[in-house]
């Protein structure tokens, strides 16, 4: 057994509270053979240790060195994003410096400065005064030490402050060696996960409990440790000898050496490859740039990302704890922030911009409760969103999820009212359902809250009943209700009575301070350009959608056919009852409504027709329709189009064709991305979206992909995920496949046939007559 080292980390003497333990008499000591005797008062005789005490010691140091294992395996991952980040930001200050006027040292130095003569000898900005330094500055004719000082000293100021606000933006299309090794670096501790990041945690509170008790056990890791030891410290060796004992027991019943080890072997494993590093970053910047945001001490406004709540109430909200036992995902700030805000309040109304993460908020609050005991939650949304939550809650979370909708909802009911989790339901299927009792529900979550503004309607009377039964709700909503008072209130009513009140009985807008210190109570509202400081982003979103029954007859006739390319559309063939068309309105909507552009991309020309005639038709969009953009456009109109588009004042939508406007265009004018259908030529998709998502973009870019459960859309995404990621990432950095991307792409005959052929077999029609797919 290797003999025991004190730990390096525990300074002499800084031994903390002792830990509870069982403790001997003041004159007991233990013999060699292993039993106590009782040596009288004065502490004489002979004295020793038994091997379980020495065991004792080295369990405990094994397991402080696993702790410190992971925690130092952790530092040196977060040392390397630190290492990887200075020179990009140094490089990234160095160019804001170079680009500030030497004149505004008048500003910092009130106007006491003469820089003329500076100016004429070359040294126009800031960046190029502070490289010049101190005796070049004295050549200068009729500068003096003293302005010299003044100089440099304003010049420091304002690099202080830029160093403070510069931020680093990853640059996907241009991947550097810099940038790659900062990307690498970050993808470390990104693919760890919050797993290693809590057992990071775990590991650092136990290091620090062990430490000082290990110190304290030290005389019994030795035979004559014990005996040459005063009372006193024999004392203290027992006690330290229990509680150690009662934390290596713990630990290896909760198999916290198995965390450790894992969370070390994910913190050391680096990406693949360079390129697929790269793939996930783009897949989760949001992730990265979070990490960064931390890492870098360099995080968004404080009070932006706590909605510019009055202090009292955010002092409250910050002092909230949040529990991750159940959760799988981790969260940036400004959302932990709006978990703690719906747990502190209770009751509130989560209103951040769409894109924000209110999803993973709520499932955020959901877990903490379920972690505190709660069992049953229900969750109430549109249909046409419904699959979405089931997903999401069922990939960031541990929650046990049940579906209260269609035929069987009512057996579906009795089922979670049994064994708990989260029910995810619509307002139309909530009045079918008996109103809870007062504590049966853990969290009401209403989605899309806005949609029960109107207290005449069935729905919101019975979304108004459940929400007065619940101790606890969450409604959200990313459409933006400050200047709808009377709308406002209603929703508001539900949650709190003397809120509502108090924004009074007129119709007409209040001041935004006067607005936001009334609503506090309950509501909470971020703004994208406010808290993600990393922008532009890109954000993906796979928009899965239940088929109505309409739509399924569609697909099954076009698969009894064979033809591939109409299964891909059979999702538009039935307007009406269409529901991945009320999603699309849905998106385009709340879009328009937060001011934003969206672009509309499908491979068929029809399915355009059809999206253009509904938004046309109604008044989904709020906003002027542009296109289609399709292969019959000549080319040099092309721009002309977007530019009309992009210059459009306010919101507008502009309908293209994946093919035609896929490559070549500038399309940053739009923060919403719409693709009606998955490519099969991934390549197609990426081109789309880089329209939207480059340089000029000031705004994140949200990519919603809608797709159909259970047909030829899941199959697509399945097959082509995790058959062509890597392979198409790397070919997307090639000249070749930015102007050829069929040299690149997988086989889309082998690919449409493969699943017409399946799609036959699983719907009973494979005898049928099948048609060549298009």
């Amino acid at each position: 057994m290797p003999p025991f080292r004190t730990p390096e980390a525990t300074p002499a003497g800084d031994r903390g509270p002792r830990t509870s333990g069982p403790a001997p008499p003041p004159a007991a000591r233990r013999g060699v053979g292993g039993r106590w005797e009782d040596a009288g008062s004065t502490g004489e005789g002979r004295g020793g240790v038994g091997r379980d005490e020495r065991e004792t010691v080295a369990r405990g140091a094994r397991l402080h060195e696993a702790a410190r294992a992971v925690t130092g395996d952790h530092g040196r991952a977060v040392e390397a994003v630190r290492a990887a980040l200075k020179p990009l930001h140094d490089a990234e200050v160095a160019r804001e410096l170079d680009a500030i006027p030497v004149a505004r040292l008048q500003d910092v130095t009130e106007g006491r400065l003469r820089l003329g003569t500076v100016e004429k000898h070359g040294l126009g900005t800031v960046g190029r005064v502070l490289a010049a330094g101190p005796y070049r500055l004295r050549q200068i004719p009729g500068v003096g030490q003293r302005t010299v000082d003044q100089i440099l000293a304003a010049a420091r100021r304002l690099s202080d402050a830029v160093h403070e606000t510069v931020a680093v933006h990853i640059d996907v299309d241009r991947p550097v060696p810099a940038t790659t090794a900062l990307v690498t670096a970050l993808h470390v501790l990104v693919e760890a996960g919050p797993d290693a990041r809590r057992a990071v945690d775990r590991a650092g509170a136990l290091a620090q409990r062990l430490a000082p008790l290990l110190d304290d056990a030290r005389p019994a890791a030795g035979r004559l440790g014990m005996l040459l030891a005063g009372r006193e410290k024999r004392t203290r060796a027992l006690a330290a000898l229990g509680a150690i004992r009662s934390l290596a027991d713990e630990a290896e019943q909760s198999g916290a050496l198995r965390l450790f080890a894992q969370a070390s072997v994910d913190l050391l494993r680096g990406p693949p490859s360079d390129v697929a590093a790269w793939v996930d970053f783009e897949l989760r910047s949001a992730e990265y740039y979070s990490l960064l945001a931390e890492i870098s001490g360099r995080p968004p406004d404080t009070a932006a990302a706590e909605g510019f709540l009055p202090e009292e109430i955010a002092e409250r909200v910050r002092t909230q704890r949040l529990d991750d036992t159940h959760r799988r995902v981790s969260l940036r700030g400004y959302q932990a922030f709006g978990a703690r805000f719906v747990l502190a309040q209770r009751k509130a109304l989560l209103g951040d911009e769409m894109g924000l993460g209110k999803t993973v908020q709520a499932i955020a609050a959901l877990t903490h409760l379920a972690a505190e005991g709660q069992s049953h939650f229900v969750v109430v949304c549109p249909a046409s969103v419904l699959v979405n939550w089931t997903r999401e809650i069922e990939a960031r979370s541990t929650l046990p999820v049940t579906v209260l909708h269609g035929p069987g909802r009512h057996e579906a009911f009795a089922d979670w009212k049994g064994r708990g989790g989260v029910a995810v339901t619509t307002f139309d299927a909530l009045r079918g359902f008996p109103a809870p009792g007062g504590g049966e529900i853990g969290m009401l979550v209403v989605d899309e809250a806005h949609s029960v503004k109107n207290p005449q309607t069935k729905r919101s009377r019975s979304v108004a009943l459940w929400a007065g039964r619940c101790e606890r709700v969450l409604f959200m909503t990313g459409t933006p209700m400050e200047n709808r008072v009377a709308e406002f209130r209603n929703l508001v009513r539900m949650l709190d009575d003397g809120v509502a009140d108090s924004l009074g009985e007129r119709d007409a807008p209040v001041g935004s301070v006067a607005f936001r210190k009334a609503v506090a109570p309950v509501y909470l509202r971020r703004n994208q350009d406010d808290v993600l400081t990393e922008l532009p982003s890109l954000q993906h979103t796979d928009e899965w959608e239940e088929p109505s029954e309409p739509d399924q007859e569609a697909y099954r006739e076009a698969v009894a056919a064979g033809n591939f390319m109409a299964m891909r559309r059979a999702a538009y063939l039935r307007p009406e009852t269409s529901a991945k068309l009320e999603r699309l309105r849905e998106i385009v909507r709340e879009a328009g409504e937060n001011g934003q552009k969206t672009v509309v991309f499908s491979q068929f020309r029809d399915v355009l027709g059809v999206v253009g005639a509904a938004l046309a038709a109604g008044s989904a969009a709020g906003a002027p329709v542009f296109g289609p953009l399709t292969g019959a456009v000549p080319a040099g109109r092309r721009q002309g189009m977007v530019d009309d588009f992009a210059g459009a004042p306010g919101p507008a939508v502009l309908l293209a064709q994946i093919q035609a406007a896929g490559t070549g265009l500038n399309m940053q004018a739009a923060s919403v991305v719409v693709l009606c259908e998955p490519q099969i030529k991934p390549t197609l998709e990426h081109q789309a979206v880089a329209r939207a998502h480059r340089m000029g973009q000031v705004r994140p870019v949200h990519v919603h992909r809608l797709l159909a459960t259970g047909g030829v859309d899941e199959r697509m995404v399945r097959m082509l995920e995790g058959k062509t990621r890597l392979f198409d990432a790397y070919a997307r950095r090639s000249a070749v496949a930015e102007a050829t991307p069929d040299a690149v792409d997988v086989s889309d005959a082998d690919l449409a046939r493969r699943i017409v052929e399946e799609e036959q077999e699983r719907l009973g029609v494979a005898g049928e007559e099948r048609a060549a797919v298009d």
